[in-house]
């Protein structure tokens, strides 16, 4: 199991890379649509393409997490790249927003095949083992975001180039395709299917959507929805629509914002760099650190740091003409607080993996809300985003993002209260937490 639990690691890291390169390579295609015979495209409309690609994660993560329990975690992650390269020819192809969306759609596909099944994979890996536990939830988040991270950074140099290299600017899509054929290599070859591994089992109940509607509509499932949406929705935020206002052209409306438009995607690919930096080595520090505080705790601390970043990033904003200094203090409000920031995420993932146990036939279902509970957020975020952004620019997107913190921060106390029920079920024999 070691060895297939580190493949499907390394597999949620490439496959994320192809993701976010995707994505991020979409943000400057469409800012040079004009250029290639394409229409002009504002900020509402790059909000609605994000959210089509969050919207078919939303509503299919679910059904492939189902079908994942029934026809085994290592057969559906496949699914994924598949969908991912198809996605990518198409987009490389096409200058037309609706073809475009279909595109997103599929993109959204993907992920929402691959998720849940890696998810399942990995809650079935940890059972019994919280510091087994809280290690592989951290390294998944920190797979996840390396592989987002480092998409987003080889989009700017890919596409626009580093220097007196222009890059492979529409081509990059194709190339992105090879990239999800490694990722369907690393499944297909590098996990072997844990019914396998594991002996076998009960045999798994049929589908029964009545039974999943029950499951899904538990209590136990849906405490952590409120604060994990909210955050995910501040998250967005800065995947989204932050690139988009970096790169476009000034507006003279704008010109009390330092970081309002103007920005080289090179320049824009290695801020996101140091920024990966800093939340990979937070993963790493709140991941060893699930036996010593609550999850709950550790969100708590993540929503601070947001916080912490909205203000760092607002005064960064409104330094042009200050002292050198006070940017510095900024830019280190922004990197401290990205550190606490980045426990949130981990620690409701091991939260999300807990209630898994109560459920041990129904794995893929539950951690396929992981997409669910992510898919609204970015959703919410990226419209949201869009809209505000027309009329205070960066100084709206971080003043909404401060708001969905404190969104996040109010149902925690409840959480909190109901955590010990979230645990694995002492009552629950080992026979009946074993896979199947």
């Amino acid at each position: 199991m070691e060895r297939s639990l580190w493949a499907v690691l390394i597999g949620t890291f490439t496959l994320r890379f192809s993701t976010a390169l995707t994505g991020t390579t979409l943000i400057f295609y469409l800012a040079d649509l004009p250029k290639l015979g394409g229409p002009r495209v504002d900020p509402a409309e790059v909000g609605a393409l994000v959210a089509v690609f969050f919207a078919a994660e939303l509503v299919l993560s679910t059904p492939f997490g189902i079908v994942s329990d029934r026809l085994g975690h290592h057969r559906v992650m496949q699914l994924g790249p598949i969908f991912g390269a198809v996605a990518v020819v198409l987009t490389w192809a096409t200058t037309d927003l609706f073809v475009l969306g279909g595109t997103r759609l599929l993109e959204g596909a993907s992920t929402a095949a691959s998720v849940p099944s890696i998810l399942g994979f990995i809650a079935l890996a940890t059972a019994h083992d919280e510091s087994l536990r809280g290690r592989a939830s951290a390294r998944f988040e920190g797979a996840t975001l390396a592989g987002i991270g480092g998409g987003a950074v080889a989009a700017g140099v890919l596409y626009g180039g580093v220097g007196s290299w222009d890059g492979f600017g529409r081509t990059t899509f194709l190339l992105n395709a090879i990239f999800y054929a490694i990722s369907f290599l690393i499944y297909r070859f590098g996990v072997t299917d844990p019914r396998a591994e594991r002996g076998g089992g009960a045999a798994a109940p049929m589908f029964d959507l009545q039974r999943y509607r029950r499951l899904l509509a538990s209590s136990h499932v849906w405490l952590l929805a409120p604060t994990w949406i909210a955050i995910n929705a501040a998250l967005g935020l800065w995947t989204t629509q932050s690139i988009f206002q970096l790169v476009r052209e000034r507006d003279r409306h704008f010109a009390d914002q330092l970081l309002m438009g103007g920005f080289d995607p090179a320049v824009i690919s290695a801020g996101l760099a140091a920024a990966l930096v800093v939340f990979f080595l937070g993963l790493v520090f709140w991941g060893d650190r699930f036996k010593l505080y609550r999850r709950t705790t550790i969100i708590f601390f993540g929503i601070a740091g947001g916080a912490g970043v909205v203000a760092g990033a607002l005064l960064v904003n409104h330094s042009e003409g200050m002292a050198w200094y006070v940017q510095a203090l900024g830019g280190a409000m922004v990197i401290a607080g990205l550190f606490v920031l980045s426990g949130a995420t981990p620690a409701a993932l091991g939260l999300l993996a807990d209630v898994s146990e109560r459920y041990p036939h129904d794995r893929g279902a539950i951690m396929g809300l992981y997409s669910v509970f992510l898919a609204l957020g970015q959703i919410g975020g990226s419209l949201l985003g869009g809209q505000v952004a027309r009329f205070k620019g960066i100084d709206a997107i971080l003043l909404l993002t401060l708001a969905f913190l404190a969104i996040a921060l109010l149902p925690l106390w409840r959480l909190r209260s109901f955590e010990h029920q979230l645990s694995p079920d002492p009552a629950l024999s080992p026979a009946e937490l074993e896979p199947t």
